[in-house]
């Protein structure tokens, strides 16, 4: 099986403190560590556990600079075969539709049965899986937490719902599937294994190479655009109520009636 993971690099915010620059236009960057986007480091580990199991190759993406080569090197030394650079000054500034399309353009340039991304990533819109999906006119299931390969052609995947129940799904191949996290133990990367991929040739492919005109893509096709940033004021803070239940009860429908939630 033939497995495409899309990842990026995003600030880790285990080993920063992130900061608004004065204009509020975006965060402090200078001197952020970075790392690979978390719910896609889930995402190869699963592929490379699918892969193990019923063959194939795995192949890590992203869109990003040359700076993001450095993730896909360390999934490539998690286990992952390929890896794939999309950069172009004509992508800095993508909505997550401009990242869609540029993946769909690197995807359509090979053969993949199975395509894996994180279910979000930094900003949260968690909109890239969707609209790839939509573009390839593939199946898509979200918030994938596990994955059952049926035959060459279906796989099952299954995702957490209301009331702690699990939907399972017999999709059909190729697929599109966000995966969250908690699927799997992403394995240690060692300096062993970083060493090992380490001059290993990662291709680079921009705008002409995907053939993705400039302007349908980056700031100057993005539909949307970061206004603000800024740092929610802090409430007055949540009141405890304290007695008996029967006296918090009491209080609570009080509080209720004075700031009319209920007459």
């Amino acid at each position: 099986m033939e497995i495409l993971v899309c990842v990026k690099r995003v600030p880790d915010t285990s080993e920063n403190e992130i900061e608004i620059n004065k204009t509020g236009s975006d965060i402090v960057r200078d001197d952020l560590v970075y790392s690979v986007n978390e719910w896609d480091n889930y995402a190869v580990e699963e592929a490379i556990q699918i892969r193990d199991k019923v063959g194939g190759s795995v192949t890590v993406v992203t869109v990003g600079n040359q700076d993001s080569e450095e993730v896909l090197r360390r999934e490539m030394a998690m286990g992952a075969d390929k890896g794939i650079l999309l950069s172009d000054k004509a992508f800095e500034g993508s909505d997550g539709k401009g990242v869609a399309s540029i993946l769909k353009a690197e995807i359509q340039k090979g053969k993949y049965d199975l395509i894996l991304t994180g279910a979000q990533a930094d900003d949260g819109a968690g909109q890239v899986g969707g609209m790839l999906a939509a573009m390839l006119d593939y199946p898509y299931a979200s918030l994938v937490n596990k994955i059952e390969v049926v035959n060459d052609k279906k796989i099952k995947a299954g995702r957490e719902i209301e009331g702690g129940n699990q939907e399972m799904s017999e999709i059909d191949l190729p697929c599109v599937l966000s995966i969250q996290t908690g699927i799997n133990e992403p394995r240690y990367v060692g300096i062993r294994g970083i060493r090992k991929v380490a001059s290993v040739d990662i291709p680079v492919h921009g705008a002409g190479d995907l053939g993705v005109a400039a302007g349908t893509v980056g700031a100057a096709g993005a539909k949307v655009k970061r206004a603000d940033y800024f740092v929610p004021a802090l409430g007055e803070g949540a009141e405890m109520l304290e007695g008996s239940t029967e006296e918090i009860i009491e209080k609570l429908v009080e509080l209720l009636k004075a700031k009319g939630g209920i007459k």
